[in-house]
């Protein structure tokens, strides 16, 4: 080394993120790259860590969030103290890069003349107050203010956000000119550095959709090398014939398949993953590129409308909350939960609203953390009259988790070769679901070490090498020679999650340090006045 180092990470044990068998060595830090050293070498640094009996690793990467709006001012009116939580949450579980855009909604892209109507739909998304979206992949990443970035972020296309923002809300196939309008708004935004594209679809608009016009879509996304990522058509009853849709889409455009959040949720589909998962593993054999990712939980978390059908969404959330004022809408409501519709997942139906609790609701703190049918019968109401009241108080921004899987199906996806981990975060004021600061930790103590489901190397791999090839992510999740300085510092003896439903933000313990482009930004587990974070463009 020709000068001294920046940060010498020395006596620790390095799993690198490959899956290869953890070794000795000291990692160097110089100009934000990284340099393995043979144990004990002598090398001068300006900082030296000592980490012994720690693991060294490359910083986690999750795959899976809905982060969008959280380093952009204009997304949560200034930083506050909940906020400031929220963005830290990730940094204190080792998490150094964030993919957001994920189950069909980004902040861009769209025509011009569609951002106000977006921008409705996205601020009840995203539950940070007003929320201002982009026309293209340039404009997002200009709106993230790195004063408030401690991870990189990167972000996949929407596609519920590109289609209302070329033709809104409408329950109806695009006409040629618009599905055109919207395979060149993606062309760009990916060819910009976007991740690839994603869908939602349980999720209006994108549940809108049919096939065709997904394998479009696609078609686009596989040109320029990037994945399809989909939230299934329904991850209940009717995961099998969803996925194989999905399998369809992956076929016919080229593009790889990432399956996103893979479960098989509610009564009717426990137990699937037996057949689901030797069907991505026979899909990988017939040569579709296809993986997932998982969080280790058995609950879920969404937006409150989502377990209406998808009809009561068209048009919007402005034309939702006029419907909901209504008792014939509530009476159909009522019915098609009961009787179910063809080709829509059916939340509630296949659990009950006893298993759904609310996790957000701004102007009624009182009902976060209490189930919809609690709060039902404490007014005395129908539980769809208590949905729908809640939401028309919110202004249709309620999160909800739903209390839907099984644990051997959770270990299941956990184990495969084919899943790397993703929080499926949802961070919102109030009481998110903890997985937002707790799924990295809570696989590495207790599915790695406690319940040994899995080794160390494999569970970082999962969390770093893995998800790093799958998106592009060039220099990042493998510590070695010349690679980005994303690392994070853990006891394997100690680290474990401690966030819960009642205190969903809580640090986790035994993650010391993390490293971001070769910044402290983490010590001792708790964070520094570092900012180092930056939006990802994947080429």
């Amino acid at each position: 080394m020709g000068r001294p180092l920046d940060l010498l990470l020395r006596g620790g044990t390095l799993v690198d993120g490959t899956g290869a068998p953890a070794r000795e060595a000291d990692i160097a830090v110089v100009d934000g790259r990284i340099a393995v050293l043979p144990a004990g070498a002598p090398a001068p640094a300006a900082e030296t860590l000592d980490v012994t009996g720690r693991i060294v690793a490359p910083g986690f990467i999750d795959v899976h969030t809905h982060s969008d709006a959280l380093a952009a001012p204009h997304g949560t009116g200034g930083a506050t103290e909940p906020i400031d939580g929220l963005r830290l949450a990730p940094l204190l579980q080792g998490v150094t890069t964030e993919i957001c855009g994920n189950c069909g909604t980004s902040l861009f892209p769209s025509l011009p003349e569609r951002l106000p109507a977006l921008a409705e739909h996205l601020r009840v998304t995203f539950g940070l107050g007003p929320v201002r979206p982009a026309v293209d992949f340039d404009a997002f990443a200009a709106g993230q203010d790195p004063a408030l970035r401690h991870t990189h972020i990167a972000s996949l296309v929407g596609h519920g956000t590109l289609r209302a923002g070329v033709m809104g809300f409408e329950d109806r196939p695009p006409r040629a000119d618009e599905l055109d309008t919207m395979c060149a708004l993606l062309d760009r935004t990916l060819a910009q550095g976007a991740a690839g594209l994603s869908t939602g679809l349980i999720y209006p608009p994108g549940t809108y959709a049919d096939t065709e016009e997904i394998v479009a879509l696609a078609r686009v996304a596989a040109r320029h090398g990037k994945p399809y990522v989909t939230h299934l058509r329904d991850e209940m009853s009717q995961v099998e014939s969803a996925l194989e849709e999905a399998l369809e889409i992956a076929v016919r455009s080229g593009a790889p398949l990432q399956i996103s959040h893979h479960k098989t949720a509610g009564r009717h589909a426990w137990g699937a993953t037996l057949r689901t998962l030797p069907r991505l593993e026979r899909a990988r054999v017939e040569g579709v590129d296809v993986l997932c990712d998982v969080y280790p939980y058995t609950a879920g978390s969404t937006v409150l409308h989502a377990m209406l059908p998808p009809w009561a969404s068209e048009g919007g959330i402005g034309a939702l909350l006029e419907r909901l004022r209504r008792p014939e809408t509530r009476d159909r409501i009522r019915t098609d939960i009961a009787q179910g519709v063809e080709g829509w997942e059916n939340t509630v139906g296949n659990g009950g609203w006893d298993l759904i609790s609310v996790a957000a609701a701004q102007t009624h703190p009182e009902a976060e953390g209490r189930s919809i049918a609690d709060l039902a019968a404490e007014r005395g109401v129908h539980p769809v009259d208590q949905a729908c009241d809640l939401l028309l108080a919110e202004q249709g921004e309620v999160t909800i988790i739903s209390h839907s899987m099984r644990e051997d199906d959770v270990r299941r996806v956990l184990a495969s070769p084919l899943s790397m981990i993703g929080s499926d975060g949802v961070p919102k004021p109030g009481r998110p679901h903890p997985r937002w600061a707790g799924s990295f930790a809570r696989v590495l103590g207790r599915y790695t070490r406690d319940e040994q489901l899995l080794p160390l190397e494999s569970a970082v791999h999962k969390m770093t090498g893995l998800p790093a090839r799958r998106f592009g992510l060039t220099g990042r999740g493998v510590v070695r020679d010349g690679a980005l300085a994303d690392l994070v510092v853990l006891d394997p003896a100690s680290v474990r999650d401690t966030a819960d439903f009642d205190h969903p933000l809580l640090a986790p313990e035994g993650i010391d340090t993390v490293v971001v482009s070769g910044q402290v930004a983490a010590r001792d587990g708790r964070p520094t006045s570092a900012r180092a974070g930056e939006v990802v463009r994947i080429r």
